[in-house]
């Protein structure tokens, strides 16, 4: 195969998921604007354009959904709400409700003790990527780096992504692998992709 079909291969592999009906709803859930669409009208006058909608941050689209109230909680213990909140870009892989609930009993109600603060603070920030990768930028390090990307996180571990059976998998420090399930939740300072499972440093 050459390189330019395994190019869109991968990149058609990668945003499928950002396509599908629960994308969209993902996005509901997280508060994502919509996109604004032209209309064939006379432009309105300055005085009476609507106002713009201020896209939210990387934490608050999280708190905006659902489906992230663990992770939310688990940020906000580690101390982490104004670091997240602060220019980035971040790229965030986001384990839902049902992923933290997936893990060891009491693991959970461990890592929010006080006491674990440090604990919490390496699973989290290894969740988290520096920069802008998006599903288009990630495809391409997939296909440069002959199938399988190797992504530094702010934790200082790495993920590996490929793509796996059309879709975009990440393998943790301990082997275990996760799904994307939906992709490009933007935010002002970074973008969201939603995983199933979560990462461990």
């Amino acid at each position: 195969m050459n390189r330019t079909v395994l190019s869109v291969a991968l990149l058609a592999a990668f945003t499928a998921a950002a396509c599908s009906p629960k994308t969209a709803e993902a996005e509901a859930d997280a508060g994502a604007a919509p996109m604004p669409v032209a209309e064939a009208s006379d432009p309105a006058p300055a005085d009476a354009a609507a106002p713009a909608v201020e896209q939210k941050d990387v934490v608050d689209t999280a708190i905006g959904s659902p489906d992230h109230t663990t992770l939310v909680s688990a940020v906000q213990a580690a101390g982490l709400v104004d670091t997240l909140k602060g220019a980035g870009p971040f790229t965030v892989f986001a384990p839902t409700n049902a992923a933290f609930e997936a893990l060891p009993a009491g693991t959970v109600d461990t890592l929010l003790k006080p006491e674990s603060k440090a604990d919490l603070t390496a699973v989290l920030t290894y969740h988290v990527v520096p920069g802008m990768v998006d599903a288009a930028t990630l495809t391409q390090q997939i296909q440069a780096s002959g199938g399988t990307a190797t992504l530094k996180t702010v934790q200082g571990g790495e993920l590996k992504a490929q793509v796996v059976d059309g879709g975009v998998t990440l393998t943790d420090a301990k082997g275990n692998t996760v799904k994307v399930t939906t992709a490009d939740l933007k935010a002002s300072n970074g973008v969201i992709h939603v995983v199933d499972k979560v990462l461990m440093p």
